[in-house]
């Protein structure tokens, strides 16, 4: 599919101009053999008028002089022919340039007066003939028709150079046509391309809206992308101030639970738990600070983050370690050490932190993270050696509320959030089987 608009509409010129040419010239050739077939017979019709004023009747016979006033009729080389035939259709006289041919022309004499025609002989030779019927010569009493013939082959010829200048001018002519359209259309859409500047612009946070120096074609069309625009900030700055005011209310919350963690870490027996706890205090304090973040910020700005990913990684595996000690489960790692995504770090935190759970929680104890490049992108895979997902039922876990699990707590949102963040961030969520037995959720991140 041809995306650009302007290589579209110069296709769809380039056809038209090709069609109306085409239609153009049988039209022109047309015209062109009409008018050099007038100007035959207006030539034949002066010959012929050239051997009447020469023609002398005596004693009820033809008399032609030996020199012609046209040189023409007088050369055996001339391809201009003259014949006269009397009113039975008799040959009476012919000029010098007929004594090589055999022309086997029979007269009408009708009473038409003239005629215009094209014939063809038995050896395949073509002519034009002007036929003229002759009653008075000099005065008297005649019965005669004169007629001049003029191969048609040197019309052919004309016609032929004519046509083959015809398609070299309308070539010349079409290029020339479709660098001036090409010049044109690049003319016509700078307004688009203004268009798309001031959009990329509004994508990088450097314009707050569209301006209104555009042809007043696309002012609606820009007074609406405007309104849009200055709704979604409204919005955006609706839910930046209710997570403010939901961060404030947790604050007081979580202020307590840090000391309760601190105290239990004074007593040896629960420390462990009080680092767990810790933990989970300071990811919750980073969510909501993520959150925050995120609804102040494009989806655009999000992109164009590049996080390391191991450590992220490594921290979050040695939270779900304390939290399933008792299940001593294996992670493989088989990544680079200098692997990055392209994802904000809070959103990669929650992101992972919801598939790692859920694969340490369902594995049998064993959990593989992988990272492969491809030509169109990056692929991160989670994968486990648990009980997995039956095929029909891999569109359903990954809705909101939905669980396939329901011996252990939980909301079964966790999945539904990492669908979210990861379609927030262009990339796609794919769930299939692993080769540890288990699922393996495999992100595919495309080129940037």
């Amino acid at each position: 599919m041809i995306r650009s608009l302007r290589v579209r509409l110069m296709l769809a010129a380039t056809l038209l101009a090709v069609l109306f040419m085409l239609a153009l010239l049988p039209a022109m050739q047309g015209a062109f053999s009409l008018a050099l077939q007038d100007s035959i017979e207006q030539r034949l019709a002066s010959d012929v008028t050239t051997l009447i004023s020469a023609a002398r009747v005596e004693n009820n016979r033809l008399q032609m002089p030996l020199q012609l006033p046209d040189e023409r009729f007088n050369l055996t080389d001339s391809r201009l022919l003259g014949y006269i035939y009397d009113r039975e259709g008799r040959l009476v006289w012919r000029s010098k340039a007929t004594q090589e041919e055999n022309i086997n022309y029979k007269p009408r004499y009708d009473g038409r007066g003239n005629e215009f025609a094209r014939i063809r002989e038995a050896n395949g030779q073509e002519f034009f003939v002007y036929d003229v019927e002759v009653k008075l010569l000099g005065g008297k009493s005649a019965a005669f028709s004169i007629v001049a013939l003029q191969p048609v082959r040197e019309y052919e010829v004309t016609v032929e150079g004519l046509r083959e200048n015809l398609y070299l001018g309308f070539g010349a002519a079409l290029l020339v046509l479709l660098a001036l359209l090409w010049i044109g259309l690049t003319w016509g859409l700078q307004a688009l391309r203004r268009l798309s500047q001031e959009l990329d612009e509004i994508e990088s946070g450097t314009r707050q809206s569209l301006s209104e120096e555009h042809p007043r074609e696309l002012l609606r069309l820009t007074g609406s992308l405007n309104r849009l625009l200055h709704s979604e900030r409204e919005q955006r700055s609706r839910y930046r101030d209710s997570l403010d005011d939901l961060a404030h209310s947790l604050k007081t919350p979580l202020t307590v639970l840090q000391s309760v963690s601190e105290d239990m870490a004074q007593r040896p027996a629960d420390r462990d738990q009080a680092w767990v706890l810790q933990s989970q205090i300071e990811r919750m304090s980073q969510q909501i600070s993520y959150q925050l973040q995120r609804a102040s910020l494009r989806k655009s700005g999000l992109v164009r983050h590049q996080v390391r990913l191991r450590p992220v990684l490594q921290s979050l595996c040695d939270t779900l370690d304390k939290v399933y000690r008792d299940k001593r489960v294996r992670v493989a790692f088989d990544l680079p050490e200098q692997c990055y995504v392209p994802i904000e770090q809070g959103a990669l935190l929650e992101m992972m932190g919801n598939l790692l759970e859920n694969a340490y929680r369902l594995c049998l104890g064993e959990v593989r993270i992988s990272v492969r490049e491809t030509l169109s992108g990056i692929e991160l895979c989670v994968e486990d050696d648990g009980p997995g997902v039956p095929p029909d039922q891999r569109a359903r876990i990954l809705q909101r509320g939905e669980r396939l699990d329901r011996q252990h707590p939980g909301q079964g949102i966790g999945l539904a959030v990492v669908k979210d963040i990861i379609e927030s961030y262009s990339a796609q969520l794919t769930l299939g089987d692993s080769a540890l037995g288990g699922a393996a959720f495999r992100i595919h991140f495309p080129v940037m």
